[in-house]
C-alpha cells in the first residue's frame, strides 16, 4: 500500500484529483486493486493515508515490516521511504494524498507525528472510505473541503502526538450564519472554505466546527439542499432538470438528480411530473 510507481502484475487502478475548493490546490485520490504486486522503494512529499479494503499488504517502513488488513488505515509521513507488497492473494484499498497543512490545521503542533502507522478506528476507516468513493466519483470542490479536511483532521487529533486545538469557538453562531449567507449568495461559485475562513480570521477546521455546531451539518450539504429547495421552485414553473441543474449550482443533473433522492426521496424527474399532476 503506497501509490505512486512501482512493478508487477497491475490488475486495476483509477486516479482522480478532486479542488480543496473553488481555485484550490488538488488532493490526489487513488483507487486500486493488486493480484500480485511489489511497490519499489520510494517516499512523498505529502502524507499518504491508505483504507485497506480486501485482502492484506505487507509495507516495509521506519527498519520494520508492517503488515495492513481489511479495515485498517496506513498512515506514512512525507519524506520516509517506504515499499509494499501485496497478499498473494490480492489486495485492495483507497489512498489520499494530502499536505501535511491538512492534517494539522486542528491542532497546536505543527505536523502531526504517528508513533504506530497502522490505525485501528473502524468509524474513521468507514468515513474515509465513503469520503473517498463519492468524492472519486464526483469531485465537487465545496464537498471536497469539507469532508476530507474534516476527516483527516479527526485523524490526527485520535492518534498522532499533536495537541488538539480547542473545539470551543467564540461566536460560532454568529459565524456559521455568515457563512451560510455567503454560500447561499454565491451557491453558482461558492467561495473556498479556506478563503471564508480567512476573511473571518479563522482557520479552516475553525470555520467547520463552528458550521456543523450551529447548522447541523457541514457547508456543502446545507449548500446542497438549499440547492434542492431553489431547484424545486424551478422544476415547479415549468423548468427541465437538465437546465434546472445548471440554475442553481449543481455540477450536472445527475449531482442534483443524488441530492433530490437524499432529501426528498424521488429524482427531480419524478418530482417535476408529480407537482404537474398536481395542478
Amino acid at each position: 500500500m503506497s501509490g505512486r510507481g512501482g512493478s508487477g502484475d497491475l490488475q486495476q487502478t483509477h486516479w482522480t484529483r478532486a479542488p480543496l475548493g473553488r481555485d484550490g490546490s488538488p488532493l490526489d485520490l487513488l483507487t486500486a486493486r493488486f493480484a500480485r504486486h511489489r511497490y519499489a522503494p520510494h517516499m512523498h512529499e505529502e502524507f499518504s493515508v491508505g483504507i485497506c479494503g480486501t485482502g492484506a499488504s505487507f509495507i516495509d517502513y521506519r527498519g520494520g515490516r508492517v503488515h495492513a488488513g481489511p479495515g485498517a488505515i496506513i498512515v506514512l509521513a512525507p519524506g520516509e521511504a517506504h515499499t509494499g507488497i501485496s497478499d498473494p492473494n490480492g489486495y485492495a484499498y483507497r489512498a489520499l494524498y494530502p499536505a501535511p497543512a491538512l492534517l494539522a490545521d486542528g491542532t497546536l503542533t505543527g505536523t502531526p507525528h504517528f508513533n504506530d502507522p497502522v490505525i485501528d478506528d473502524p468509524e474513521l476507516a468507514r468515513a474515509l472510505r465513503t469520503a473517498h468513493a463519492e468524492l472519486s466519483a464526483c469531485p465537487d470542490p465545496l464537498e471536497t473541503e469539507s469532508r476530507l479536511p474534516w476527516l483527516l483532521t479527526a485523524m490526527a487529533r485520535r492518534h498522532s502526538t499533536a495537541r488538539p486545538a480547542p473545539d470551543t469557538i467564540p461566536g460560532a453562531g454568529t459565524l456559521a450564519r455568515a457563512v451560510r449567507d455567503r454560500l447561499a449568495d454565491e451557491l453558482l461559485a461558492p467561495p473556498s472554505l479556506a478563503d471564508l475562513a480567512a476573511d473571518l480570521d479563522l482557520s479552516r477546521y475553525q470555520l467547520l466546527r463552528a458550521f456543523r455546531t450551529t447548522m447541523g451539518m457541514p457547508p456543502y450539504a446545507w449548500l446542497a439542499q438549499y440547492r434542492v429547495t431553489r431547484a424545486r421552485t424551478l422544476l415547479e414553473t415549468g423548468g427541465r432538470p437538465a437546465e434546472v441543474a445548471g440554475q442553481v449550482g449543481f455540477a450536472d443533473q445527475a449531482h442534483m438528480t443524488r441530492w433530490f433522492r437524499r432529501v426528498l426521496g424521488v429524482t427531480p424527474a419524478e418530482y417535476r411530473t408529480g407537482v404537474s399532476l398536481r395542478r
